[in-house]
């Protein structure tokens, strides 16, 4: 039985490390229920203010566009890495 079996595949000096570009599933879960709330918050917040503002599907529409390409940028700065700034 090799070393590396028997100790789980652990390392000796202690558990495994995951590589730098790597991604936990949690994070990523993390990510889409970002994603989903941000949505449904615009989304919601638009059509209060199209009943209080009677301009029907106008801040419904912009909320969505808002809270979906809000949540997509800030979501592909956090997997590419780009807020590591010097």
């Amino acid at each position: 039985m090799s070393d590396e079996f028997r100790s789980g595949g652990q390392d000796k000096d202690g558990p495994e490390k995951s590589a730098p570009g790597e991604r936990s599933p949690l994070t990523l879960a993390g990510l889409g229920v970002q994603f989903f709330g941000a949505i449904v918050l615009f989304v919601y917040a638009g059509n209060w203010m199209d009943s209080r503002f009677d301009t029907s599907p106008l801040f419904l529409l912009a909320g969505l566009f808002l809270g979906g390409g809000g949540s997509f940028y800030l979501s592909y700065r956090r997997l590419m890495g780009s807020g590591d700034r010097k």
